[in-house]
């Protein structure tokens, strides 16, 4: 384990803590300035890691300061293990892994906000899916489709882009646990009523898991 890496990056964090509690408000040059700081001693630590700084809605909640292995489970440990030394701070709550959404309600509304990458926009509520199971598999593959994945089917990105959409409604662990396998098709013009609305994944997991249990 490395104690020093760990002890160097929350201290340099609580040095800076509330200039990253005001970053919003700073100067661009100075939150370019902190923000690599902040990355440069996680990387000290783990090059496998990202940091992302979630500011509350409201001024008087905790900030919160995620802390990722961007899915890959052989960095999982190494979350855990910082988040475990986080000292106790008064305005940031320290969060392991990304979390699931709690935007559902907006995204069966169709009021969620689109994720923009460079050149590719897509919506949660807009995508579909259609699950593949095999018997004593504990992970599923699946079909993602998407409405114009015809524009965008040579765009390198495109899968990232949506697995990223998967983890927010999943969150980081349970990505990992329960999908194995993601291909990306075009959604048909006339929808069938088997595809499954994407913001639904985490329902159909939660069904699944509990009739798997139930036949045990």
């Amino acid at each position: 384990m490395k104690t020093h890496q760990i002890k160097l990056f929350w201290e340099w964090f609580y040095c800076n803590e509330i200039t990253l509690r005001t970053l919003r408000t700073q100067d661009t040059k100075i939150q370019k300035v902190f923000i690599y700081w902040l990355d440069r001693h996680l990387h000290n630590y783990c090059e496998e890691l990202d940091c992302i700084i979630m500011f509350p809605e409201k001024s008087d909640d905790k900030l919160q300061l995620v802390i990722s292995a961007n899915g890959n489970p052989k960095y999982f440990d190494q979350v855990i293990t910082l988040a475990e030394h986080a000292p106790q701070f008064k305005h940031w709550k320290i969060v392991p892994f990304i979390q699931p959404s709690k935007d559902i309600d907006q995204m069966e509304a169709g009021l969620d906000k689109p994720y923009v990458f460079k050149d590719i926009i897509l919506k949660a509520s807009e995508l579909k899916f259609m699950p593949l199971e095999y018997e004593d598999e504990k992970k599923i593959d699946m079909i993602v489709y998407l409405k114009d994945f015809t524009v965008h089917c040579k765009n390198k990105n495109l899968l990232q882009v949506v697995f990223i959409i998967m983890q927010d409604l999943l969150g980081e662990k349970a990505l990992f646990q329960n999908i194995n396998f993601v291909e990306l098709a075009q959604m048909p013009e006339q929808e069938e009523n088997e595809l499954i609305h994407l913001y639904e994944l985490q329902f159909y997991l939660d069904e699944i898991n509990k009739r798997d249990y139930q036949t045990q």
